[in-house]
Formats: structure tokens, sequence, C-alpha cells
């Protein structure tokens, strides 16, 4: 493909083609060919137990792949202004999204994180994550741009009253999880904006605070915090089958399609689906799974380091932030190393939604990451 663009072409696709990270580029094409492998995989078992046609979730994940890939490539087009605007029009929209699940949501396993659009469900949170990543980075560079400049801008109070607002709705849907993600960005990006370090103790300790008390009001934080701490007191199935399906896999696994475990593992094909590749295709491959997150998550902080502009140092922090500690979670989940927490692994988990956002997300990040020279694009 390098020999279809000219150094010399000056179009959209041809300076995006010189200036975009094709290393992360590739390593997501990898990340996605392997999410495809284990969604065909998994979730034929999955559709015959709740009585779907057989390639029902397979269908489905390669329809979304179309427009995940769209929305990547296009929204990697923009500009630093560009990703900032998409972000803030996005985060308004999924915030009132998010809030309307709260009175119109369609409640699943005790939670209303779902609206209807169509025919189709849509988790607008899973797209609020990244708009809220830019948008808190632009708010951070902003207030420290001014006061470079003399002037004042209150981007540091109106980052911390988004960050309230984006915790006090995931928490009333309820989505800890999502929650803790949306926190971890924040407090990444704020920490990289020059967050004094009394502030840096005190907002741990808050956290800590919090984490606490979401333990005694919402039981079902609780209980997975109880059952992680102590298998004994209450239903540990599905970390159980997982832990099985590692055991199982051994080193080389026991081949695509091959394996067992997934019979009895309800969400084989979305939550616990790095079990699956444990099982069929080994440790190895695991290991290979977890070095591309590695990969994409280090280059893109690398790239970042190396930008003069505080805003896409801090953006693209927050974006990979959420990348990885989203692949961490899941990881840790189905290891049992962390509490169980339903999240998807990027690109790999099925999810029409997830898919959706996350090409939304590393379309910003590949934005923010492109190599860019003085006077050639709008920053």
């Amino acid at each position: 493909m390098t020999a279809a663009f000219a150094r010399t072409d000056h179009s959209i696709v041809g300076r995006w083609w010189w200036t975009v990270d094709r290393w992360t580029l590739v390593a997501l094409a990898v990340l996605i060919g392997v999410g495809a492998l284990l969604v065909t995989a998994a979730s034929p078992s999955v559709a015959e137990r709740i009585h779907l046609p057989t390639f029902y979730f397979v269908i489905h994940q390669a329809v979304m792949l179309v427009p995940t890939l769209v929305l990547m490539l296009g929204v990697s087009l923009l500009s630093p202004r560009g990703v900032r605007r998409l972000a803030l029009g996005a985060f308004v929209i999924f915030y009132l999204l998010t809030a309307l699940t709260l009175v119109a949501g369609n409640e699943i396993k005790g939670a209303t994180r779902w609206v209807s659009v169509g025919p189709l469900s849509l988790q607008p949170s899973e797209f609020l994550k990244p708009a809220f990543a830019v948008v808190s980075a632009w708010l951070f560079a902003r207030q420290h741009a001014a006061r470079v400049s003399g002037q004042f801008f209150p981007g540091y109070f109106l980052a911390i009253v988004a960050f309230l607002g984006v915790v006090l709705v995931l928490m009333l849907q309820p989505d800890f999880g999502m929650t803790f993600v949306c926190t971890a960005i924040w407090f990444a990006e704020f920490f990289l904006a020059g967050l004094p370090i009394v502030f840096v103790l005190a907002l741990a300790v808050m956290a800590v605070g919090g984490l606490v008390g979401a333990y005694f009001i919402f039981p079902h934080i609780a209980s997975r915090i109880d059952r992680f701490l102590d298998p004994a007191s209450g239903d540990t199935y599905q970390v159980d089958r997982s832990l099985e399906a590692f055991i199982h896999g051994g080193l080389t696994g026991t081949g695509p399609g091959q394996g067992t475990v997934k019979l009895s593992l309800p969400d084989a094909h979305a939550d616990f689906i790095f079990a699956v590749a444990g099982e069929e295709l080994g440790l190895a491959a695991t290991l290979f799974i977890v070095a591309l997150f590695g990969f994409i998550v280090l280059r893109g902080f690398a790239r970042a380091l190396k930008d003069s502009d505080l805003f896409v140092v801090l953006a693209v922090g927050g974006l990979f932030t959420q990348f990885g500690l989203q692949a961490l979670i899941h990881m840790g989940s189905s290891l049992h190393l962390l509490p169980a927490k339903g999240m998807t692994l990027p690109f790999i988990s099925y999810g029409g939604s997830s898919m959706l956002a996350l090409g939304m997300g590393t379309g910003m990040a590949l934005a923010l990451t492109r190599t860019r020279f003085p006077g050639s694009e709008s920053r």
C-alpha cells in the first residue's frame, strides 16, 4: 500500500498514510482478527443455549465490524482540533443518552445501561468514556495554556464538574466498573497535567473512601468483593469455569472450536472470552494477546510524549489508559486476579456498542498520535 501513495501526495488520505502510526494500525488489525476468530469459536454454543440461530452472534459482530472500521479510520483523519470538536459533541449527546437510560432504559441483569435505537440496543456510556477522556484533557490543557499566557480559564473546575456529573449518572445505573475506568482516566490526566502531590494523596484517599462506601451501599459490589476474597461465600461458577478453561488449555490449547468449557460458561463470547482463548489457543496465544495490548498502549504513550501539545499528551494518555485498563480488568476477572466484573475485552469480545465506541476512541488516538509538522494541518 505504501507504493500507492507518494510522499508528495497532499491528498487527505495521502497525508494520513504518511503521518499515521502504521505499527499501531497493524497491531489493531491483528487484534481484530483474533477477536473474529474467538467470537466465531465461542458464540455458537451461547446462541444455541438461548435459542438463537447458531451463528447469530458471529454474523452480528461481522456486520458491526464494518461501521467500526469506517468510524475508526474516518476519525483518524481528523486534526487535533477536529478531535476536540467531535469529543465535545459526543460528550454532550452520550451524556444525555446515558442519563436517559435512568428513566427509559432497558434493564438487563439489574442495571439500566441500554436504550433502544430502532432494532438495536445501544449502551451510551461506552461512547461517553472516550469522549470524556478527550474533553477532560482539553479542559486541563486549556487552563494550563491560559495560565501561561496570563489569562484565566476555570479548566480544572469544569473538569471536576464534568467528572462528578459522569460519576453520578454512572453510579445511578449502576455501573461501578465503568465508573472506575472513567475515574482512572480522569485521575491519570489530572496527574499528567501537573496536579500537586498533596492533591494526589487527597484524591487517592477519596478513591479508597469511595470504594469502601460502594461496598456498603451497593449489595452487588459487596457480593463480588466477598466472593473474590472468600470464594466459599457465594456463587463463583463462572470464575471456576474460567480457571478450568485455562488449566484445560495448557500451553498450546485444544484448538479453535474444540474447547468444552464454553458449553457451560454463560458469557463465554463476551465477559469471559479470554477464558475461551486460554482453553482453545493455549498459554502461548494468550500471552501473545497480552503482548498486543501492551504494545498498543506503550507505543501510544511513547508517541504522545514526543508531542509538545499538552492537550495531545493528556488526551492520548487518557484514551490509552482506558484501552489498557479495560483489557486488564477483563483478563484479571477471568483469571480471578480481580473481583468479577462484566467488561468486554477490546476488539475481541462480542458487543456492538463496545465495538463502535472502541472504533471512535482508537480513531481519536490514531488522529492525535499522527506525525505533525509546523503548518502542516490545524492543531
